[in-house]
């Protein structure tokens, strides 16, 4: 018996830290479900049973981070690389893409959630825009099943360049569509076998965001989520079970995200703003497909050697369109309630700052003219179709200016147009630009990396703020450039409403009933799933997460430290700041902006955690 003892010991040492025994076990499978924007603080038994059982029954992360831009496409690609921002370029859901997208109508600022869009993107940087390996690419190269099956865009970005519907199946919005990616005769045909149509149903109702007028939906998303759970529990988990080998599979809830977006709960209302009976409904849709996953594994005998990581790709906010400083709020739109922001602010007060023209890219790049305001928000400031002086993409809670000629006295007169108004909360900018007061460089905050495509040369965070509940994460507003109205949702900022993130793991790679108090981050989940499955992957560039180890068997808990960085201040005294937490040289970040502008921003100068 004690030479049992003995033995086992050093097994155990022999195998510490938790992922230096992978290699000697069998690979098991991994599913990731994304339930997109939904806020750790609204889990409850009753709302979200499902998520609340896994959350006490496996890993429960409670210090988790968005990546910041917190948008879908910049987090979908952080957890399909291992990778942050700076290194994918993947630098919001709209950018500049530096040239016109067929796709996406012939746009200089293409919106990235599309399949068509993707692929026009990769066609024009080398057949890779992110520059990256995807963890999903790496393991289907070493003959590990694939799979990702959800919401348009993220879906896809797992493994993008891979485009015939052959190797990994891909299905989303757009599957049976033209523009979609192609079924296999082999899917085909399998669905057909179970009653499952080869077309993806529309959103229906759910897609209805409603006007400055008219409410928008009162409904969850749970006709096309119904389908996506159809196909991965009745055709791809049961195919994948046949094969007898590894899988990977990566489910993509739009719910809540896209109800959030649209509920018609609290039109031109900041309460309940995204609380409302829809909101919550579309909780409990993203739940019962989490459930209904959990399930099949239980049925299929896969439960004992499958992973199963919670995330989520942002938090949410209420969206607030008042300002008192724009010059955009005093103009009168057909379509915009009087004095609110009209969507496009952002380039409407550049425009008007620099007294240039401003034109829409769009619509053709038609001039928009006093009183009326781009289709989408972004903006081409002075200069011509091919050779803008400025171009913004607006994304919502925050938005990116580019100053193609990379002129500094050009982006110095754009940061003083827009550090004079009551809207913003901090300025991040170029390092090529040097030096400005009042702002930071991108690099503090892990932009500036290995990125292929064109870098903005300002990265503008919106203000937020609390409307008084008892935890203030779970009932903040946030002024955001977006044709949605005041009193829906949106995300997108720098403050903690958006950076904290649902997280959470069980399978036999995890711990059981642990809470993990670590900071972690959705490149960390690339980093993760690739341990997991056992891939190497090529990395190019240095902005990398970690394996999340402390949350596996024997697994140690790291040190991390807390800190903070101030900009110098501008001439009116503002300065940005920015909150963060180290473990070694991986930076997480909390919140930044102007203090007093943003949630969660505030705590002490440093801290130090001890390892356990």
């Amino acid at each position: 018996m004690r030479s049992f003892h003995l033995l086992l010991a050093a097994a155990v040492a022999a195998c510490a830290p938790a992922t230096a025994c992978f290699a000697q076990q069998p690979a098991h499978n991994v599913i990731l479900f994304v339930a997109d924007g939904l806020r750790p603080g609204m889990i409850n038994d009753q709302t979200t049973p499902a998520l609340a059982a896994l959350l006490s029954n496996g890993v429960h992360f409670t210090n988790t981070h968005s990546m910041f831009p917190t948008f879908t496409m910049a987090n979908a690609a952080s957890m399909a690389s291992g990778h942050k921002i700076g290194d994918t370029g993947e630098f919001s859901n709209t950018i500049n893409a530096g040239f016109t997208v067929p796709g996406a109508g012939d746009s200089l600022t293409p919106f990235l959630e599309s399949d068509p869009v993707l692929g026009d993107v990769d066609g024009h940087f080398a057949g890779d825009h992110l520059n990256q390996d995807t963890v999903m690419k790496s393991a289907r190269a070493a003959g590990i099943s694939t799979a990702s099956i959800g919401k348009l865009g993220p879906t896809l970005i797992f493994d993008h360049t891979e485009r015939s519907g052959e190797q990994t199946i891909v299905i989303d919005d757009s599957t049976g569509r033209p523009g979609g990616i192609p079924l296999s005769e082999a899917m085909k045909q399998r669905l057909q076998a179970a009653g499952v149509e080869p077309q993806a149903p529309t959103r229906g109702a759910n897609a209805k965001a409603g006007d400055f007028q008219t409410p928008g939906t009162l409904e969850a998303n749970a006709q096309q989520q119904d389908y996506f759970v159809a196909v991965a529990t009745k055709v791809v988990l049961p195919l994948f079970k046949e094969r007898a080998k590894p899988f990977m599979l990566v489910f993509w809830s739009r719910d809540p995200d896209g109800t959030q977006h649209n509920q018609g709960d609290s039109l031109n209302r900041l309460v309940p703003g995204i609380n409302g009976p829809t909101s919550l409904a579309a909780m409990r849709n993203a739940d019962n497909d989490l459930s209904a996953l959990l399930a099949a594994l239980r049925a299929l005998g896969l439960e004992g050697t499958t992973d199963v990581i919670v995330t989520a790709d942002h938090g949410f906010a209420t969206v607030s369109k008042e300002s008192a400083t724009s010059f955009a709020a005093t103009q009168s739109y057909k379509d915009v309630v009087a004095h609110h922001l009209p969507v496009g602010f952002v380039a409407i007060d550049i425009a008007h700052g620099l007294g240039k023209t401003l034109l829409d890219p769009d619509a053709k790049y038609q001039e928009v003219a006093t009183g009326s305001h781009s289709l989408r928000g972004n903006g081409l400031v002075g200069g011509d179709q091919l050779h803008p002086e400025v171009v913004v993409a607006a994304n919502g809670g925050s938005d990116l200016v580019y100053v193609p000629s990379g002129d500094q006295g050009l982006a110095r007169k754009v940061i003083e147009i827009l550090a004079t108004q009551d809207y913003v909360s901090g300025l991040f900018v170029s390092d090529d630009l040097g030096p400005i007061p009042g702002t930071l460089p991108i690099s503090a905050i892990d932009l500036k990396g290995s990125a292929v495509t064109p870098i903005p040369a300002i990265v503008v965070n919106f203000r937020t703020f609390s409307t008084g509940c008892a935890d203030p994460l779970t009932c903040t507003v946030e002024v955001a450039d977006t044709g949605l109205q005041q009193g829906q949702g949106m995300h997108g900022t720098f403050s903690r409403a958006d950076t904290i993130i649902l997280g959470g793991a069980i399978g036999p790679d995890f711990r059981k009933q642990f809470i993990d108090p670590a900071p972690t981050s959705n490149a960390d989940i690339g980093k993760t799933m690739a341990a997991i499955l056992r891939v190497q992957i090529r990395d190019t560039g240095t902005l990398v997460g970690r394996v999340l180890t402390e949350a596996m068997p024997n697994g140690k808990m790291p040190e991390w430290t807390v800190s903070r960085q101030a900009s110098q201040p501008d001439a009116g005294g503002r300065r940005t700041l920015v909150q963060v937490q180290h473990v070694g040289e991986i930076r997480y970040f909390d919140a930044a902006g102007y203090p007093g502008r943003t949630v969660g921003l505030g705590g002490p100068e440093s801290q130090q955690h001890a390892s356990q």
